[in-house]
């Protein structure tokens, strides 16, 4: 136990000889020595988050290549061959069977030899195509896939029935023109990297500071810190500087990947992104100071900034799951999640190119919550004090 009159000594006022920046670039060096020692914490520092954004950046799409399509011709002449060739050649499917007719084509599904099926009609070369005759079976278990696999053979379809057939009178015929804003190219990734990015940098920020202040008081080294001339504010200071500083320069390597590698430009001010990545990784900062103040142990600590942030930082963020679609209480949650604003932030002014004037609602919720994470920590940090 703490004497609180020699910790109030040792807290008053009047400086030390040194001075508190001394005493606090102290403090800082002990940490970063601290950091680059270990290097179980590089390794979570940097290592874990680029191979987070490799990984999550081309694992993670909701495009559908290479689907296995069966196609049924009962009649192989030029133009069935023409539109097989056709589908064969885009990158969305590849051709594993074509056979005479439909009889055992379950027996294709089961075996997962077959994910959809397109069946041509008898009469396909002197009819053409039309929605009427063709016939597309999809394997529904997954229903995201059905919808998008079906999607782009009607597409497919139609584009070679206007090949084909161009002057053929239609009563009133409709043409849509669809325009792709910000991601032409629909790439998976111009969606998940932003939110692969708050992902990481809340694991990688919350996890390792929440273990510091827990890692100093299981190896008995807090009741020095506490009894040293620095003021609890400075010594949270000096526990967060060195987190930050990493944490921007790992920012940038992902920035950098996700540009080079991934082909995400980044359309928006650089300086305004940077700004908003900072203040997401002082709420992270602030998030783990506060766990670390409530756990017992780097365990706790840890399975708390895991267990706790990880799924509503998937779940509840927006960029694997539409919050439209999810009912109103987790709607609702979404607000209090840090993430799910950070996410916002980055895809409008990476892909969008947007301004401050347009995400000001969103920064200023995201300086609101980094505000109140940074009063409660302190605040529980002083009870533990006293």
């Amino acid at each position: 136990m703490i004497n609180k009159r020699k910790y109030k000594q040792s807290h008053s006022s009047t400086p030390p000889s040194g001075g508190w920046g001394a005493i606090l670039m102290a403090f800082l060096h002990k940490e970063f020595l601290h950091v680059f020692r270990d290097k179980r914490t590089l390794l979570v520092m940097f290592g874990l988050p680029i191979a987070q954004i490799l990984i999550f950046g081309f694992a993670l799409t909701n495009e559908v290549k290479n689907a296995r399509l069966l196609i049924v011709s009962p009649v192989q002449d030029t133009e069935s061959k023409k539109l097989i060739e056709k589908i064969d050649a885009s990158s969305y499917f590849t051709v594993t069977h074509i056979v005479p007719t439909r009889q055992n084509l379950e027996h294709y599904f089961r075996n997962n030899e077959a994910q959809c099926a397109l069946i041509l009609p008898d009469d396909f070369s002197a009819s053409g195509v039309s929605p009427s005759q063709v016939q597309i079976v999809a394997d529904a278990t997954d229903p995201n896939f059905a919808k998008t696999v079906v999607f782009y053979l009607s597409a497919i379809l139609g584009e070679f029935q206007q090949q084909s057939q161009p002057a053929q009178s239609i009563p009133m015929a409709i043409k849509t023109e669809v325009r792709m804003l910000y991601n032409p190219s629909l790439m998976g990734a111009m969606n998940f990297v932003p939110g692969v990015i708050a992902l990481i940098m809340m694991i990688v920020c919350t996890t390792l500071t929440s273990i510091s202040i827990v890692r100093e008081k299981e190896t008995g080294t807090m009741e020095t810190l506490l009894v040293s001339p620095l003021k609890p504010f400075l010594l949270i200071i000096s526990k967060a500087i060195p987190y930050t500083v990493l944490s921007l320069v790992n920012l940038s390597f992902i920035l950098l990947l996700s540009n080079l590698v991934l082909d995400v430009p980044i359309r928006g001010s650089v300086i305004l992104l940077l700004f908003e990545c900072l203040l997401y990784i002082i709420a992270c900062l602030a998030l783990g100071l506060m766990i670390s103040n409530i756990a017992s142990s780097q365990a706790v600590a840890m399975m708390i900034s895991m267990a706790g942030i990880l799924l509503p930082t998937l779940l509840l963020t927006g960029f694997l799951f539409p919050l439209e679609n999810m009912p109103w209480i987790f709607q609702w949650l979404s607000n209090i999640v840090p993430a799910r604003w950070f996410f916002i932030i980055v895809k409008s002014i990476m892909l969008k190119g947007v301004g401050l004037e347009d995400v000001w609602l969103e920064t200023t919720v995201l300086i609101g919550m980094t505000v109140f994470l940074l009063a409660v920590s302190l605040k529980r940090f002083k009870i533990r004090l006293e």
